[in-house]
């Protein structure tokens, strides 16, 4: 039986039993509504951690006004059911006043894996989920954390947060989870019309192919400007991004540094109606 905590103190009563069994602890942070991707990085934790603790905490301080806060989807019920069915140790359920008290004055702010791309379009972003990342990760003091490769960029950040904190935990990217017909698994899919989750594949097939025509030796301003055209044509209505990135830093990459080897991924980010869709690959993966 999953164990759920609501509060702080109650969190750091469970951890504290927790740690004088001498158990190694993971955590999963998490804005519930969860499906197969979350539920795979939960079995990740597991390999890695006698406990897992997964957080579910739908965060508004990286939700802008007018972004989908209100209609963000919400199960927690179901999302305990799922991570039972996983052998989950411990779910940190806080509402927004336990982590936000009155008062609350205090941000966290990356820089480096931070400028560009999604920072472009929602600048408010990475501030809010540094800052609640850096709380979980104080709150559950876990051995492991492990996040979604789809969120890369993301990703990034955290790595270079917990480096520049000194912040002891070992972080760990779980690979991302698709559908069958290469949709990355996201709580935002429940959104989509049928008509644009027919749609939807075709970002995986066209950033994969994006990566493929830069390691031909194609130029990757012009190859990321041809993915946003093919995007379009595909039937996606805005695009924010198709970028062509060093893996390591998401710095930019000349022809010459690909093929020096530079580590790489492309990522993109679409609109499909009121959607918004990231997606990333490693065009080295299959190379």
């Amino acid at each position: 039986m999953i164990e759920t905590v609501r509060t702080l103190s109650e969190l750091r009563d469970s951890i504290s039993a927790h740690r004088q069994a001498g158990r190694r602890i993971g955590l999963v942070p998490t804005m519930g509504a969860l499906h197969e991707g979350h539920l795979a990085l939960v079995d990740i934790a597991s390999n890695h951690s006698e406990v897992v603790a997964v957080s579910l905490f739908v965060n508004p301080t990286q939700f802008a006004p007018g972004e989908d806060l209100d209609r963000y989807p919400r199960d927690e019920d179901g999302d305990k059911a799922k991570l039972e069915s996983r052998g989950t140790s411990l779910l940190w359920a806080p509402d927004p006043q336990e982590m936000y008290p009155d008062g609350f004055a205090t941000s966290v702010h990356v820089d480096g894996p931070s400028q560009g791309l999604e920072t472009d379009h929602r600048p408010h972003f990475f501030g809010g989920v540094a800052t609640v990342v850096a709380k979980l990760l104080l709150q559950v003091l876990p051995d492991v954390a492990v996040f979604g490769e789809k969120d890369y960029q993301q990703l990034q950040v955290i790595r270079r947060l917990v480096r520049d904190l000194d912040i002891p935990v070992e972080v760990i990217g779980g690979p991302t989870i698709r559908e069958t017909d290469g949709l990355a698994m996201s709580s935002r899919n429940a959104y989509l019309s049928k008509e644009h989750r027919a749609v939807a594949p075709s970002m995986k097939r066209i950033i994969d192919d994006a990566g493929k025509q830069v390691l031909a030796g194609g130029d990757p301003q012009a190859t990321e400007d041809a993915a946003g055209a093919a995007l379009l044509a595909a039937g996606f209505e805005k695009i924010d991004y198709v970028a062509i990135r060093n893996a390591d830093s998401l710095a930019k990459v000349s022809q010459a540094e690909v093929k020096e080897g530079s580590p790489l991924r492309v990522l993109a980010a679409a609109h499909l109606g009121t959607t918004r869709l990231i997606d990333n690959v490693n065009p080295r993966a299959n190379n």
